[in-house]
């Protein structure tokens, strides 16, 4: 019996002894220490993903019999053979160092020493304003609410996925995002032209709530230590996804078969026929949308600190990205093609 982990990745046998293999129970101390630290379910999956590639690379070695050169040697591959982008490379070297940090608790002067890919600088995709409207204007309808959050609020795609109903403040016009990128919280505005959609998707919301109730169906995921300190936290409305999944699933850390919110890729394959529709021919995604966001606030007029904080950046220097946008030099200028004599024009 075989289990694969990740399309075209080496099948591990599932009946291997553990004995004969540390691997196993190394991951295991891996993903408790990942939990600890309260690091996202996403950031669980990767890390542990590159710790495994890392140990079949070098034919199922023990970590702790591998050093620097090791990790060089498997970064370089992935760089040169498979030719990952920089940030992929920056995350497998992340995933080891955080097993030789916290699992296996070496912190030796290689470890400072193994070199980091530089990252570009990428100017963001940005939509404007009459691309924005006709990309609306053709996501499907049970989308449509979604993608005007995330332009209108300038929301993460998961913060997008992961608010409750409690987050929503409709007398205030707010949005609480809790426990976005950084773990930081955060208050955006609630669009005026989606607050009739937003009350809608609150009774569908409820609706489905209701339903799981009636049914005797597990509550919702809550945050760490909360379903023991609240324990019906999980099973009131408040707590409920406002954006919940059509169906049940198992949750995968838990086991537990509940409703799960929507999944990300259900957006992006919408978000995909939406631009093919509306004829844009740019390469949009939900960040995109954020990007256009910030991007079309600043040209309104609004302070660049402000910005900063509804897009929830720690440090200004993320949100001058935007301003590079707007005060490139060559925006408003002519080109000298356009200086030649008519007859040079095709």
């Amino acid at each position: 019996m075989y289990r694969h982990n990740r399309e075209g990745d080496t099948p591990i046998p599932e009946s291997r002894p553990r004995h004969q293999n540390p691997a196993p129970r190394l991951l295991d101390q891996m993903r408790d220490r990942i939990r600890y630290k309260h690091y996202s379910y996403r950031t669980d999956k990767a890390y542990l993903f590159w710790v495994r590639r890392f140990i079949r690379f070098h034919g199922l070695k023990h970590p702790k019999t591998m050093g620097g050169p090791e990790i060089e040697r498997f970064l370089t591959h992935l760089a040169t053979v498979t030719k990952v982008a920089p940030s992929t490379h920056k995350q497998a070297l992340a995933s080891i160092l955080f097993l030789y940090r916290e699992v296996l608790g070496v912190d030796l002067p290689w470890m400072g020493e193994i070199g980091r890919p530089r990252t570009s600088q990428h100017v963001p995709v940005v939509l404007s304003r009459d691309e924005v409207a006709a990309l609306l204007a053709s996501v499907p309808p049970e989308f449509w609410l979604f993608c005007s959050l995330l332009y209108g609020s300038g929301l993460r795609l998961q913060e997008c996925l992961t608010l409750r109903i409690k987050d929503v403040d409709f007398s205030r016009r707010l949005i609480y995002v809790r426990h976005g990128k950084g773990s930081k919280d955060r208050i955006v505005m609630l669009p005026a032209p989606s607050e009739a959609a937003l009350r809608a998707q609150v009774d569908l919301s409820r609706h489905l709530w209701a339903r799981d109730r009636g049914a005797g169906v597990p509550g919702v995921e809550v945050p760490w230590a909360l379903a023991r300190k609240l324990p019906r936290a999980a099973e009131s409305l408040n707590w409920h996804w406002l954006f919940p999944a059509a169906t049940l699933s198992t949750d995968p850390q838990t086991g537990i078969h509940r409703r799960h919110h929507q999944y990300p890729q259900t957006v992006a394959r919408a978000l995909s026929f939406a631009t093919r529709r509306a004829g844009i021919e740019k390469r949009v995604t939900a960040h995109t949308l954020r990007h256009s966001f910030a991007t079309h606030l600043l040209d309104s007029g609004v302070d660049i600190r402000r910005v900063q904080e509804l897009l929830g950046h720690a440090d200004v220097s993320t949100t001058m990205i935007y301003t590079h946008i707007l005060s490139s030099s060559a925006a408003g200028l002519r080109s000298p093609m356009e200086l030649l004599p008519g007859s040079a024009a095709r």
